[in-house]
C-alpha cells in the first residue's frame, strides 16, 4: 500500500473543512486511516436494532441510516472531485447541497446490510483511487464549490468528514 504521509496545508482548502482536516490528522496517515474507519463503521453498525438506525435524536435530525448514506453520498462526490482534478481537468465543479439528498436517498427503506455493502465499495474504491496517486496528483488543484482544493486536502477532508459524523452517531445516537 502506498502511503500519504504528507498533510495538507491550510492553503490547500477552504476554512469551512479546516475541522474534517484537522479530525482526520489524529488518524495519521491517511489510506490507513480510510482503511481503520471502514472496519470500525462495519462493526459498529452491524449490531445495531432497527429502531436505533431509524432513530432521530431530534425531529429534524437524520437518523443513523440516513447519515450512513449521507457519509456514503459524500464520499462518493469527493473522490469524484480528486479524480477530476489529479487528471488535471479545470472544470470548475459545483457544490451540493447535502440536505435536498436524504430524503430521495431513502435510507429507511434499504436494509442495513445494503448500506454497509455500497459503503464498503464506495470505501475501497476510494482507497484504490487515492493508492493510485503519486505526489503530482495529490498536489492539483481545483475549483468545487467556489473554493480551491487540492486532491490531497480531499483525502483528508473525506477521512475527517467521516470522523465528524461517527462522533455525533457516538455522543447523540448510541450513547442514548
Amino acid at each position: 500500500m502506498n502511503e500519504i504521509k504528507s498533510f495538507p496545508a491550510p492553503t490547500e482548502y477552504a476554512d469551512f473543512y479546516k475541522g474534517y482536516v484537522a479530525a482526520a490528522a489524529n488518524a495519521g496517515e491517511l489510506l490507513a486511516g480510510l482503511e481503520a474507519s471502514k472496519e470500525y463503521i462495519a462493526g459498529m453498525v452491524q449490531g445495531l436494532s432497527e429502531e436505533q438506525l431509524n432513530f432521530r435524536y431530534q425531529p429534524e435530525k437524520w437518523s443513523v441510516k440516513e447519515v450512513l448514506v449521507h457519509m456514503i453520498d459524500t464520499e462518493r462526490i469527493f473522490a469524484y472531485r480528486a479524480l477530476r482534478f489529479a487528471r488535471q481537468d479545470k472544470t470548475e465543479l459545483a457544490g451540493f447541497d447535502q440536505d435536498n439528498y436524504v430524503v430521495p436517498s431513502k435510507a429507511k427503506d434499504r436494509a442495513v446490510s445494503s448500506i454497509l455493502a455500497e459503503y464498503a465499495a464506495v470505501r475501497q474504491a476510494t482507497i484504490e483511487l487515492f493508492k493510485s496517486f503519486d505526489e503530482e496528483m495529490l498536489l492539483q488543484e481545483g475549483i468545487a464549490n467556489k473554493n480551491p482544493v487540492t486532491v490531497r486536502a480531499i483525502g483528508y477532508i473525506i477521512l475527517g468528514h467521516e470522523m465528524h459524523h461517527l462522533n455525533i452517531l457516538q455522543q447523540r445516537y448510541l450513547a442514548v
